[in-house]
């Protein structure tokens, strides 16, 4: 059975990552044949955490997951380790006297409880007693209403979590109101366009990463470019050791870690490293999430029937929050490197083959499984693929981002 998992950030005051919601689905449809939907989400849940990982997914980080009200009762989330996992209990769960004993063992035993989609009613009051954190949806629930919350049930040892979080206009008025968490997707959005242009040294940097994705570049050229940076050279060596590689013997050199990473290993590996220094100033979630996106598409484009260059499709990938990153718009930006016409207007427009890649990347990390389902189709591509893709982009970003 293919596993479908996407994660979804969750931040802390400093935009840093505090953890993941982790949206899941099986492979073939949102139910099996003959078993109810909360066994098949037990099947799911089980089969990934226990088969892929739990840190994996999460690179270490909290896991909230989402439970149903007769998975809270048969005690599934104890299944899982209480240091990673934040048990969700849907909006839609009834506070019934079993419902309430069964959180209280769950808290019990060292598991924290979130309520996800917020809304105050008195007969919730024993499971707010229970709950270590409250997730409301910023976008669903009027200003006045969150206000009245957060002034009607703040104590020391309570949360409060901004879901749907999609401008950093929201992120400074939800952290102004009191917020301590917020999820959602502010962090790959321009914070503000001033129309400025960008900085020489930022430049330089977008001019490594167009160099290097060109297909004439000069290998050797590439060589000079490391060979007197020691920051690129050192990150390279820590890269190549890296737990990802799983290798026997340690790599010394340059020139060995070169040859073994081979032409498209250095492309991206200079990209990122160009990338990593432009956002230096930004969530590390924005670097991460375009790192995956660009992986996550190279892998896709390998695995498609049709004629395309993955290379390519790592840049489109890798491109995709550069205005965000740089605080400009993508049309700006475009016009500033020479990458391809089919990459311009698939990260500008939106439009074109090249574009499919980007859209089914975007909306596999954001659970958005109906869309996934309709590119898979679209772009005849073999459904068990594409966890695979999403898992290895995974843990390569990990690779790389921890160097």
């Amino acid at each position: 059975m293919e596993v479908y998992v996407a994660r979804q950030p969750i931040f802390n005051k400093k935009k840093k990552i505090y953890g993941y919601e982790l949206l899941f689905r099986d492979g073939t449809a949102n139910f099996f044949s003959g078993i109810d939907g909360n066994t098949a989400t037990s099947k799911v849940l089980s089969n990934s955490f226990f088969t892929i990982g739990i840190e994996k997914i999460t690179g270490n980080k909290l896991a909230f997951v989402n439970f149903t009200r007769d998975l809270l009762i048969r005690h599934v989330p104890m299944l899982f380790p209480n240091h990673i996992m934040v048990v969700e209990v849907l909006e839609d769960v009834e506070p019934e006297e079993n419902v309430i004993a069964v959180c209280r063992e769950i808290s019990a035993e060292g598991y924290h409880i979130a309520l996800d989609d917020f809304f105050f009613r008195s007969e919730m009051e024993p499971l707010v007693a229970i709950a270590n954190t409250i997730k409301i949806d910023f976008r669903a629930t009027s200003i006045e209403e969150i206000e009245e919350y957060i002034q009607k049930l703040s104590r020391n040892n309570l949360y409060f979590l901004a879901e749907k979080v999609e401008t950093y206009e929201e992120f400074q008025r939800a952290l102004a109101m009191g917020f301590h968490y917020f999820q959602g997707y502010f962090f790959s959005r321009p914070e503000v366009l001033t129309g400025q242009d960008i900085s020489s040294a930022q430049m330089n940097l977008l001019e490594i990463m167009a160099e290097v994705n060109k297909e004439d570049f000069e290998f050797r050229k590439i060589e000079k470019i490391i060979e007197r940076d020691v920051a690129i050279s050192y990150k390279l060596l820590r890269y190549m050791n890296s737990a990802y590689f799983r290798r026997v013997n340690e790599i010394y050199s340059i020139n060995q870690a070169i040859v073994l990473l081979g032409e498209n290993g250095i492309r991206s590996f200079l990209s990122l490293i160009a990338m990593s220094k432009l956002a230096s100033d930004k969530p590390d979630e924005l670097v991460r999430s375009s790192i995956i996106r660009a992986k996550f598409c190279e892998l896709v484009g390998k695995m498609s029937r049709t004629a395309v260059n993955p290379s390519e499709l790592f840049t489109l990938g890798l491109f995709s929050s550069i205005d965000a990153i740089l605080n400009d718009t993508m049309e700006n930006l475009m016009a500033k490197l020479p990458l391809s016409e089919a990459l311009k207007k698939a990260l500008i427009h939106g439009e074109g083959d090249l574009n499919d890649y980007l859209r089914l990347a975007v909306s596999y990390e954001r659970g958005d499984w109906a869309d996934v389902s309709d590119l898979e189709e679209a772009m005849n591509l073999d459904k068990k693929d594409l966890p695979t893709c999403y898992m290895e982009a995974l843990n390569w970003a990990d690779a790389f981002t921890s160097i």
